[in-house]
């Protein structure tokens, strides 16, 4: 079985929607065997696989391009927003925070939600194995081979699903059971129609690069030969990262909106572009794999190139990717104008009209041409090749599909084994397809936490006055946030009292679930340190009814549960002196725990009695200190 998934930079009910008349209706061809082509007349067929099962949302009648969104995904998602998953939050479309503000309200009302939700964010947390887009993408994979809700059951057999989605198939009756407690169907059958609405804004776009792309190849709709091309709308995800899969002759694409300037919304569309051309020019070459067995001593030259290891490997997928770039160079966007001609042209201004279309034409082929050479420094050398050939291709009225046999036949091998000597590689392999998602500029209470984790207190602490200062009246400013950033600031600055009535603040009046809990843990652990034990145990208590799905918090709050915060040794209060177990340290097993609490920093060190401190704190997303 041959699985084949691509992330690129960096989707029950179904509702779909053909993007364009013309391609409705197409037939269906039968009997397809595999997972990277189409039956071919070719009588040098490729080799063949057995095919895997096609995902949940692939309709056998549908069409054969179509724009979908699903219920299942839109579950997983909206579970992985609850634990933790906030990449591209602030590019995302409005639905995406609507949804998290709706789990979040309905996991305050709600005990079982708020149990369920600890679960499978346990069971999340745990399976983080690269750090990368492919923890999610496995969550992504999972999705597409569920059925719909109530059932939520994968479609097809283990043994038929693509691997990396069998690795966390466990999670499913986690998955189902958040879902029933936060109502993740009334959810979305609320916000159906933005749902909708998306793929209504996206049909032209996406039409238009599916007809632009099929006029350039000559190749009409109805040579799909029963394959399919789906896009998947999901919001709940990055909209920096595509996450596109092939099953068989089915190419599923998962995107998610991200808001530019001006409140467009928009997606990547030349990674669809790129997904989408797989979809048409696999089938072409795999059909004539054995053919390309005489490419194998380029393979040679491009051992050091910056390349994944397939296409060091395989001739065939370095030729389709070679191919796919060179028609990516000659119908990119060289970002010159076109030369139009002026209105009010004579004809003894012909010749003066055509230098200067001329012009403008040499200075579009000098930025294709180093697209061509940024390719081949990448590793694909063959791009230089397809790329003259296509050249030629642009003027013969015949099609890809026509031209395909004469461009692999034709190739001089020996010239092009050469040419990919001559080339100097590049060091490291383009990050553009796994896009990774542009430093955001940081303001208001964001830039204040940095201010504080470098150190600048006055600086942190006039950004978050000013913050406070600023919220009557605006929603948006977090003073529960801006009083927990002044308490740290004045812990750091040994003023426990004024500390305290910050942290009380925030407890009040905090918007994050997390930063509730931290400041009872932190008003727990300053009360055990002025021997108030009662007082700190029901803050302790407060912490963990918070349930803001962090292990760090249920740790530090449950710790404080079972023994007075005593960060050195020599703090000992009159109680904990006469307890015969007061001296005891915690379990082995539960030594140095991996926590910190948000905002970051190491254990409170008593100054004078009575008195705290804090270092200097670190980003909320940093690993917990040892010692918390």
């Amino acid at each position: 079985m041959m699985w084949k998934l691509c992330n690129l930079r960096f989707g029950s009910s179904v509702a779909g929607l053909a993007l364009a008349g013309f391609l409705l209706g197409l037939p269906v061809a039968q009997g397809q065997s595999s997972s990277s082509s189409s039956a071919s007349s070719n009588s040098q067929a490729g080799p063949t696989f057995a095919r895997e099962k096609a995902p949940t949302l692939v309709d056998p009648a549908g069409d054969a391009v179509q724009l979908l969104d699903s219920e299942p995904l839109f579950m997983m998602a909206t579970a992985l927003n609850a634990c933790g998953y906030d990449e591209g939050l602030a590019e995302s479309d409005p639905i995406r925070q609507q949804v998290r503000d709706e789990v979040a309200k309905a996991l305050a009302a709600s005990e079982d939600a708020r149990e369920a939700r600890d679960n499978i964010c346990l069971y999340i947390a745990q399976h983080k194995m690269t750090g990368t887009v492919k923890d999610i993408s496995q969550y992504v994979s999972l999705a597409l081979y569920l059925t719909p809700w109530p059932a939520m059951e994968t479609s097809v057999e283990l043994p038929q699903m693509p691997p990396d989605s069998t690795q966390v198939v466990e999670i499913l009756p986690l998955l189902k059971e958040f879902a029933k407690t936060v109502d993740l169907n009334g959810i979305w059958l609320t916000h159906r129609h933005v749902y909708d609405e998306e793929v209504n804004r996206l049909h032209d776009s996406l039409t238009q690069m599916i007809v632009s792309t099929n006029y350039y190849l000559k190749m009409p709709a109805s040579t799909y030969d029963g394959r399919r091309f789906i896009v998947l709308v999901e919001p709940q995800l990055n909209p920096h990262t595509i996450n596109a899969r092939v099953y068989g002759g089915d190419y599923v694409v998962v995107v998610s909106p991200e808001v530019v300037a001006g409140g467009k919304e928009t997606i990547r569309m030349t990674d669809v572009r790129h997904t989408y051309l797989h979809y048409l020019i696999e089938p072409l070459l795999y059909s004539r794999s054995t053919a390309m067995d005489r490419f194998l001593p380029i393979l040679k030259e491009v051992k050091d190139a910056p390349l994944e290891y397939r296409y060091r490997s395989d001739i065939v997928e370095l030729t389709i990717e070679c191919l796919i770039k060179a028609v990516e160079a000659r119908t990119m966007d060289t970002g010159i104008p076109a030369y139009v001609a002026p209105k009010d042209e004579r004809r003894e201004d012909f010749a003066a009209v055509e230098i200067a279309r001329n012009a403008v034409n040499a200075r579009m082929e000098q930025v294709r041409l180093a697209r061509v050479r940024h390719e081949m420094s990448q590793g694909y050398v063959l791009t230089a090749y397809f790329y003259e050939q296509m050249t030629r291709f642009e003027k013969d009225p015949a099609s890809l599909r026509d031209t395909i046999g004469e461009l692999v036949y034709g190739m001089d091998i020996d010239h092009e084994t050469h040419r990919a000597r001559d080339v100097t590689f590049d060091a490291q392999a383009d990050d553009d397809v796994l896009r990774r998602t542009a430093p955001r500029k940081l303001t208001g209470l964001d830039l204040a936490e940095a201010k504080l984790e470098a150190g600048d207190l006055p600086t942190a602490a006039a950004m978050a006055r000013e913050a406070m200062t600023m919220a009557p009246g605006d929603k948006s400013v977090d003073t529960g946030r801006a009083n927990f950033i002044l308490a740290r600031v004045d812990i750091m600055t040994r003023r426990p009292e004024q500390a305290l009535d910050e942290f009380e603040k925030a407890a009040a009046t905090a918007k994050e679930t997390r930063i509730l809990a931290w400041s009872h843990i932190y008003l727990g652990r300053m009360m055990d340190l002025s021997c108030r034990r009662e007082d700190a145990m029901s803050q302790y208590k407060e912490a963990l009814a918070v349930r803001d799905g962090e292990q760090d918090t249920r740790i530090a709050a449950e710790r404080g549960l079972r023994k007075a915060y005593a960060p050195v040794q020599g703090h000992v209060c009159q109680d904990d002196a006469s307890n015969d177990g007061a001296a005891d340290g915690p379990p082995a097993d539960e030594a140095k725990p991996s926590v910190k609490p948000p905002g970051g920093g190491s254990p409170f060190t008593p100054g004078k009695p009575g008195t705290t401190v804090l270092p200097t704190p670190a980003p909320k997303t940093q690993a917990p200190s040892p010692q918390q």
